[in-house]
């Protein structure tokens, strides 16, 4: 295996991510999507940005500092990859605002709407600014001076801030900062007869400044945002109460480092080389950004409203066939496994089957694993009032869900209040697995029914990622999600498992297994083929035996939405591995796994990408889909996601290009899987027509 382990032979996890990002940022610039939703993909790239900043690049310093060397599997030190990154990183920010300055904002014009500077304001305008600063902006703002008597104020990870050069009386100038509230909106909107105009919030209170520094003179204002570490690491070991150990650490966040630092791009020398003096960074770190700081503001004007025409048609997730309104969910699933494939069919489904468990009187208990869930979750409603009506309800809530800590510490509470046992993880692990198990007494006995997912119980991101969930009342299922609650909340280890594969014990060697069977199948002269879908491909080890099974004639199909550190398409190294990745509408979420296994053919899904950190330190599951039926339908996603011409990117050695379109037929698998789900249920209410039997008003001899 060493021949495959070779650094040459990957790609730095890190710069391959940002080359997800550059194919998001490159459907910002592709003209085929509504200009509304390529704002949207712009906006994306931000968020995203911000995130991998905090976690990813905030953990390569952390290496730096204490001095670790070790090198990555592409060669790289943490030194390497962040001098890498910061270059890779100036021109995708350099990319993203020529998009929105050159491109974007032109066609938002020509379409009627406009995003004003304060120097282009009608006198109409100017008067409705001014009232809006003096009314609603004013009362808010806290102006923060710094001299000898009033130290450099904390910058608050995120912020917007505006900085300033102040001349006194006494013509001594000095530094000032002021935080634009985020408890207002960002983009205001302009009274505008003739379109929908628009100014941002920063652009007021710049305008006003002098009115927070009266009898001084504001020489120059600039705005300004820090990113700062929230890779903090939590000591559970030493931790008495997992909870206040996490809220403990949410405070730290706000006074870590500061590992990046934005800037108006003409800001003055002296401003900027305070501010770099005062929050401790280097050169490299500092982005001089030309047009609005932060431009996830764009997210709040694709839903300020109107310019339907401007974006995709929209889309209801539609029911599944054999769920409909008066559908007995039990009775349904006891007929035969269901599989969901959100969002074309919608995850109310998933709601409504705990919402139904909560209320009926067969069901005794209530079994469920929760990562990240949303603002307003009926999931956690209808676990709360499962519990308030009798029934046995635990949840393991996971509290180290990074940037959900926070959400899922209220949630937690919540769920105690309501009489639910609440479990906070386990220790040194994270839980990612997506499953619920019903426990309901039955004329038959007890039967379990079981919910398993590659997605988060979610319903807000259910809306816009693809996954994938099975309903089943299996009863060899149904013992290992027993096995497997019973595992997490006490201290039994099954001595086996049924059909359940779970990480971080057994989901390794059971996929190494896998391979390595492909890999006998294709020596022995076999067909062998393995397909496997996921978001993220890093783990060392299974990239280098992927590398053996190409080699030894392996057919293998990858479809890899963000990060793959393999190289597709080397010779005498992965000339039989194809690596795609789509890029669409919704974020592609489904992990699939399948292997051809010498025709009797291996279906998985599962919560668990292909890393180091799935594979080793969480808590993960992969569950087979052995339904022949249920077979077709995951074969057919795979099927049309191999042919998508419209969406997909290809890797070649590391480069992505967009499939060549040419004498192919259009395919975009994401809006064909939506037509699908909608000519599905059309079908079904066709057929119900047809079924119908209308009685006669009198007998036919009369």
């Amino acid at each position: 295996m060493d021949k495959y382990l070779k650094e040459e032979n990957f790609i730095n996890r890190e710069l391959s991510w940002l080359d997800f990002n550059f194919r998001v940022l490159h459907e910002a610039k592709d003209k085929v999507h509504p200009l509304f939703e390529r704002i949207k993909f712009l906006a994306i790239t931000c968020s995203n940005l911000d995130e991998f900043y905090m976690v990813r690049v905030a953990s390569l310093k952390n290496m730096v500092h204490s001095g670790y060397k070790k090198k990555d599997a592409s060669g790289l030190s943490a030194k390497e990859q962040l001098e890498k990154i910061s270059e890779k990183t100036h021109e995708m920010v350099k990319e993203q605002y020529n998009t929105y300055s050159r491109s974007l904002l032109p066609q938002l014009a020509l379409n009627g709407v406009n995003i004003a500077d304060r120097e282009h304001l009608s006198l109409k305008q100017l008067d409705f600014i001014s009232r809006y600063f003096k009314n609603e902006i004013f009362p808010i703002l806290t102006p923060m001076a710094v001299d000898s008597s009033r130290p450099f104020p904390l910058i608050h990870n995120k912020a917007l801030n505006i900085c300033a050069l102040i001349r006194g009386k006494d013509k001594k100038e000095a530094f000032a900062t002021v935080q634009v509230p985020s408890v207002l909106p960002r983009l205001i909107r302009l009274p505008d007869s003739e379109k929908d105009s628009y100014i941002l919030i920063e652009e007021i209170i710049k305008e006003f400044l002098p009115n927070l520094f009266t009898g001084n003179e504001v020489l120059c204002a600039y705005s300004y945002r820090v990113m700062r570490d929230a890779d903090i690491p939590i000591d559970e070991d030493d931790s008495e109460d997992l909870l206040l150990e996490i809220e403990k650490n949410l405070k730290q966040r706000e006074r870590s480092e500061v590992i990046r630092l934005e800037v108006d791009s003409g800001i003055e020398k002296n401003l900027l080389s305070i501010l770099k003096k005062e929050l401790n960074i280097e050169k490299e770190d500092i982005y001089k950004i030309s047009g609005p700081i932060d431009l996830t503001f764009l997210n709040k004007l694709y839903s300020a409203g109107g310019h339907e025409n401007l974006k995709f048609p929209d889309f209801k997730p539609q029911t599944h066939p054999r769920l409909g309104k008066d559908t007995d969910i039990f009775e349904e699933i006891k007929k035969g496994d269901i599989l969901l494939h959100h969002p074309y069919y919608s995850f109310k489904s998933v709601v409504d089957l705990i919402k139904r468990a909560a209320f009926d009187d067969k069901v005794l208990a209530i079994k469920q694993t929760l990562y990240r869930v949303s603002g307003n979750s009926p999931i956690i409603a209808a676990l709360s009032q499962a519990a308030e009506n009798g029934k046995q309800v635990s949840v393991l809530v996971e509290l180290k869900a990074r940037f959900d800590e926070e959400n899922n510490i209220i949630w937690a509470r919540k769920l105690e209040r309501a009489g639910c046992h609440v479990i906070y993880g386990l220790l040194g692990l994270k839980t990612h697995s997506k499953i619920t198990e019903i426990v309901r007494r039955e004329e038959d006995g007890i039967i379990r029914y079981v919910h398993l997912g590659t997605g988060n119980y979610n319903d807000i991101t259910a809306q816009f990622y693809t996954d994938m969930g099975l309903l089943t009342c299996s009863k060899e299922i149904g013992e290992d999600a027993g096995a497997f609650f019973n595992m997490i909340s006490g201290f039994s280890e099954p001595s086996h498992w049924n059909k359940l594969i779970l990480a971080p014990i057994w989901l390794r060697n059971k996929t190494v297994e896998m391979i390595e069977r492909e890999i006998r199948h294709a020596e022995e002269g076999k067909e062998a083929r393995i397909i496997a879908k996921m978001n993220s491909l890093v783990d060392p080890n299974i990239i280098a035996l992927l590398y053996k099974a190409s080699c030894a004639g392996v057919k293998i199909d990858l479809i890899v939405r963000g990060i793959c550190a393999l190289r597709a398409g080397v010779n005498g190294l992965s000339e039989n591995i194809t690596v795609r990745s789509i890029i669409g509408r919704y974020l592609e979420h489904t992990r699939i796994y399948y292997f051809y296994n010498d025709g009797v053919e291996n279906i998985f899904c599962a919560s668990s990408d292909l890393m180091q950190r799935n594979l080793d330190r969480r808590v993960e599951i992969m569950f087979p889909i052995e339904d022949e039926e249920l077979k077709k339908e995951v074969m057919h996603v795979i099927d049309v996601q191999l042919a998508d011409t419209m969406r997909a990117y290809i890797q070649t050695d590391g480069v992505y290009e967009k499939v060549d379109r040419r004498g192919k037929q259009s395919i975009d698998c994401q809006v064909v899987f939506g037509e699908e789900a909608v000519k599905s249920n059309k079908r079904k209410e066709e057929k119900k027509k047809v079924n119908v039997f209308i009685p006669k008003t009198k007998p036919e001899d009369e």
